[in-house]
């Protein structure tokens, strides 16, 4: 009896170690995300969730189907500010199917407010230009530009949010960076 516990005792790691399912670097790994994930309302730190868009092969095994599950995180999670600054996300996965995995991240980035500020701006210059020199000649033209154009910084200010956006359904890939292990044991499929 002793001795078939200690053979049990020496194959069974033996086993879990055979059957474990690995994620190898450099595997891409494309999901569809759950949710759409937006720089003004995420936060660094935050979960989310997806499905594999393809199946996830690698040496010609196929470690999950497509439709498995996935979780990530948010890494990075900068909102816009009103004249400047686009905001930024970034997202990782941390596991496909309940197995452990490093990726490269995601960035996403705001469009920029450089040209559609300059267009506001500009615009309610000319604008108050063109009033103020007709209303009152060059004198008027003056103040109609600088009226104007606080006009035009004032309606870029409350319209200049430029947000990053992941929309739900989005389609991203990833790197995986590290191998991710998991046993037989552990992995669960819901």
């Amino acid at each position: 009896m002793k001795k078939a516990l200690n053979l049990a005792a020496f194959l069974l790691p033996l086993a879990m170690v055979a059957a474990a399912q690995t994620i190898p670097a450099g595997a891409k790994i494309t999901i569809r995300t759950g949710s759409a994930l937006s720089s003004a309302t995420a936060r660094t730190g935050q979960a989310f969730e997806g499905t594999l868009a393809r199946d996830l092969v690698a040496g010609g095994k196929t470690i999950a189907k497509a439709g498995a599950p996935v979780k990530g995180k948010v890494t990075l999670a900068k909102s816009s500010g009103r004249l400047h600054a686009p905001g930024q996300l970034s997202l990782r996965l941390s596991s496909v199917e309940n197995l452990p995995v490093s990726t490269t991240a995601y960035h996403a980035k705001g469009k920029s407010h450089t040209r559609s500020n300059a267009e506001k701006i500009g615009g309610g210059a000319a604008a108050g230009a063109l009033i103020g020199g007709l209303a009152g000649g060059g004198k008027g033209a003056g103040i109609g530009l600088l009226a104007g154009g606080a006009a035009g910084t004032g309606v870029a200010a409350y319209t200049g949010k430029q947000e990053a956006v992941v929309p739900a359904e989005a389609a991203i890939t990833f790197t995986a960076t590290g191998t991710g292990t998991a046993t037989a044991g552990t992995r669960t499929r819901k």
